[in-house]
């Protein structure tokens, strides 16, 4: 068993501390926002972002990020994608040199266009990297439901000791090498998932979603593969899988907070709402930047950019993208 200090006490932390503590890790949970992190200990759950699902006996929390961190083996963020900077600098004093950094985030720097592994090279270099990714709501994990994910890394032997830390009869690890393709289908997906729920709000059906998970993973494929991705990542579980799920499920924020904008809401309105961070609202503009800047043709995202910053109807840009030019599928 091996001890874990888990940053950041959302829904999706919180899930993994209490699979991680379920196991018998030693796993300390800890969150910027004092209070959320004392009324966690007082209830002994975390209803607010998981509801009904009570704390394992040794899951232990904590008010500082020192004590959090105090020689653990595994640093565990779950910080929002755009805070994952400001996490891992305010971690970075309390972390032993031969600690892993596992980030269970999904989203690119705005500004930078900095995927997460970038900006953990960049401030950490010392410490091995992991990337925890795959179609995983955390409500289903904090209960339990079977789920399966990738943890991708360089370093082959990082992968696989996380693989095996993580690993239960109802949370399947597979090991993954392709860090870029991992997070940039995890990062993507959101901003498809939007465009999903765009299409339902407006009550376009299935077919409309269909076409927009199909196409839209294109584009995601296209834009990986030019960054460097392995291509036979998109098909799977952090792409196609991720890109599912997000799509379809009641719990994904991102494809709620589209059909709230579909339906007529405003964007800004929208995001209020659903009352989590969105990452696909801060993606889809990160998402096109890279891709004019690498000259990869993604319609759909760019659609979902104009829609989200008010510039075009979502009618209209499902006008746009129904007329456009004739294509072959496969180019």
């Amino acid at each position: 068993m091996v001890k874990i200090g888990v940053i950041g006490a959302g829904s999706w932390g919180t899930a993994l501390a209490i699979l991680l503590s379920g196991k018998g890790h030693r796993v300390t949970l800890w969150d910027i926002d004092s209070a959320h992190i004392a009324k966690l200990e007082a209830e002994r759950r975390n209803e607010r972002y998981l509801p009904g699902v009570p704390f394992d006996e040794n899951l232990r929390l904590t008010g500082t990020i020192r004590e959090a961190l105090f020689e653990a083996d595994v640093a565990l963020f779950s910080a929002p994608a755009q805070r994952f900077r400001n996490a891992l600098e305010g971690a970075l004093p309390h972390l032993k040199k031969d600690a892993v950094l596992v980030n269970a985030a999904k989203g690119i720097e705005q500004k930078t266009l900095a995927r997460l592994s970038e900006i953990a090279s960049e401030i950490a270099p010392g410490p091995r990297y992991v990337a925890l990714s795959g179609p995983s709501h955390a409500e289903e994990v904090g209960r339990r439901m079977p789920t399966t994910v990738a943890a991708a890394s360089e370093d082959a032997a990082a992968a696989e000791w996380i693989q095996e830390i993580f690993m239960t009869d109802r949370f399947r690890v597979y090991a993954n090498h392709d860090v870029t393709g991992v997070e940039l289908g995890g990062a993507l997906k959101n901003v498809i998932a939007l465009g999903a729920g765009i299409s339902d709000g407006m009550g376009y059906g299935d077919n409309a979603k269909a076409a927009m998970m199909t196409r839209g993973l294109a584009e995601i494929t296209r834009l990986g593969v030019r960054l460097g991705a392995d291509e036979r990542t998109f098909s799977g579980l952090t792409g196609l899988g991720d890109l599912i799920v997000t799509c379809a499920s009641v719990h994904s924020r991102n494809r709620r907070c589209g059909v709230l904008i579909g339906e007529g809401m405003k964007p800004e309105e929208a995001t209020a709402k659903v009352g989590m961070v969105v990452e696909g609202m801060f993606t889809a503009e990160a998402a096109c930047e890279l891709a004019r800047k690498t000259g990869v043709e993604m319609p759909i995202t760019e659609s979902v950019r104009a829609v989200i910053h008010g510039k075009i109807s979502a009618k209209d840009a499902v006008d746009n993208l129904m007329r456009r030019d004739k294509k072959h599928e496969t180019t």
